[in-house]
């Protein structure tokens, strides 16, 4: 055989060994009781892999490696994020309803410090790279630039009221879902300056969002069951995945190439995959619980936690389900 034609075989046998691979399997393993209290944001800290939430007026901490042990501290005016800070000993809290940034020390629980920063804050991360944190204050439409160290607030970026979770993008870019507005603002944290918005055509109420850097796509999740595909090389979307509804997170593994979005309403969590052809594609959908609308990711295993409740009917036509009382827990997705 012309030595052409075997590299052709080989190609295309390697093609089709490729198509052939089976799809990642995931389902719910088991589940962890928490205290009662409304929630939000989820961290898992990968240094100790203890998982963070904000859990109502307090934060909550469970221990997956010491028989999922449960402690809950700080008086908080409605959590909204939380970010364990590199190092171990600090967690940073955003509080939504006294416009206010809280530190903790995670050896006691203590409070260190309290900033004052713009109207409801809510998303927050840490810019490893510039050593502080950034809050995105939703009501004002403020981006928060903060020195944890010195627990004071260093500039401020002017964007648009309506902001929800933001992620840091190649170089100086910082990109933020804005609920209101049906788009991505973006920031350049060098200059703090504002950059051009990213329209989200079929895209309502985008909340979660996440970032690849291998492709340079964000991915957000829309409130109307999609999620948008976005290049930032051109700051055009790129198309729309059909999700389920009730999104409030997208969680990133770019290590295993996949992103998971937790959609509340349905009660389901799709499984996308992140190199497949012409971007990416949901490869599966589990059923999990009503009400796991965001999560977090350990990244040494891929490990995914999902908080939620069980819910009683509205107490009034249209009004929203309530919690049932005793049954607040965090869903174990692993791999199967």
């Amino acid at each position: 055989m012309p030595h052409f034609a075997r590299c052709l075989l080989v190609t295309l046998a390697a093609g089709v060994a490729m198509a052939a691979a089976p799809a990642p399997t995931y389902k719910t393993e088991r589940s962890i009781a928490g205290p009662d209290g409304g929630w939000d944001y989820v961290q898992v800290d990968p240094a100790t892999h203890r998982i963070y939430i904000a859990h109502g007026d307090v934060v909550t901490e469970i221990d997956p490696l010491h028989g999922d042990a449960v402690r809950s501290f700080g008086s908080i005016m409605k959590a909204h994020a939380v970010v364990p800070i590199p190092g171990g000993t600090t967690l940073l809290v955003t509080s939504g309803r006294d416009d206010s940034v809280r530190l903790f020390g995670l050896n006691n629980g203590t409070e260190r410090a309290k900033i004052a920063v713009g109207s409801d804050p809510d998303a927050a991360l840490y810019d490893t790279a510039r050593q502080r944190a950034v809050v995105m204050n939703a009501k004002a439409g403020t981006v928060s630039l903060i020195d944890v160290a010195g627990a004071k607030v260093t500039g401020t970026i002017v964007l648009k009221p309506g902001l929800e979770f933001g992620v840091l993008g190649a170089g100086d870019t910082l990109y933020v879902n804005n609920e209101d507005e049906n788009e991505i603002e973006t920031a350049n944290l060098a200059t703090g300056k504002a950059g051009p918005a990213i329209a989200l055509p079929g895209c309502t109420g985008p909340t979660g969002l996440g970032f690849d850097a291998k492709t340079g796509y964000l991915l957000s999740a829309c409130g109307n069951g999609k999620a948008a595909l976005v290049d930032t090389k051109t700051g055009k979307l790129v198309k729309l995945l059909a999700i389920g509804l009730g999104p409030d997170a997208v969680i990133m593994d770019s290590a295993r190439r996949l992103a998971f979005i937790p959609c509340g309403k349905d009660g389901t969590l799709a499984v996308i995959a992140l190199d497949t052809a012409g971007g990416s594609t949901v490869v599966q959908t589990i059923k999990t619980e009503v009400g796991a609308r965001t999560g977090a990711i350990d990244p040494a295993d891929g490990t995914l936690y999902l908080p939620t409740a069980r819910f009683a009917p509205p107490a009034t036509a249209g009004g929203r389900p309530v919690p049932v009382a005793g049954s607040f827990h965090v869903l174990v997705v692993k791999r199967g």
